[in-house]
């Protein structure tokens, strides 16, 4: 489960909308117990994506970096990834599939006509084949 304050997702969400018709990508910091991951901050990124990001972004390996950094110094854990699918569903694509690793939690927000709509979140089984749900948790009394 991928817990998730009521602020991070109207901030993720507000991304979503600005970034629009473009993709946007960020990072899902925080940490990880029995009762899943608990998200307690992010990383808004830029999408590097110049030839498509319309239906694809681009995370330079500085910007990993960065957020690594970031994380460490919060003593969090980078738990995964986010980024929007502008007039699209909010499930991976196989070019997300190719592109992801296993562990990391993938939130997906769809974008439709400038407005964000359904948000999922996905995991990579470890042989790389498929995505498994993840089910979100957005409290309204989570710090954020």
């Amino acid at each position: 489960m991928l817990n998730l304050s009521q602020d991070l997702t109207e901030r993720i969400r507000a991304h979503a909308a600005q970034s629009y018709p473009y993709e946007c990508c960020g990072a899902l910091l925080g940490t990880e117990n029995g009762d899943g991951r608990t998200v307690q901050d992010l990383v808004m990124l830029d999408n590097q994506r110049d030839d498509s990001p319309r239906n694809r972004f681009l995370v330079f390996p500085e910007d990993v970096l960065r957020v690594e950094k970031a994380a460490r110094e919060r003593g969090l854990d980078v738990l995964g990834w986010y980024h929007s699918h502008p007039d699209a569903p909010a499930r991976p694509s196989e070019f997300d599939r190719q592109h992801a690793w296993p562990w990391y939690s993938y939130l997906i927000v769809s974008v439709e006509a400038g407005e964000p709509r359904r948000m999922s979140s996905w995991r990579l089984t470890d042989d790389r084949e498929r995505f498994d749900a993840e089910e979100i948790a957005s409290q309204l009394g989570m710090p954020g």
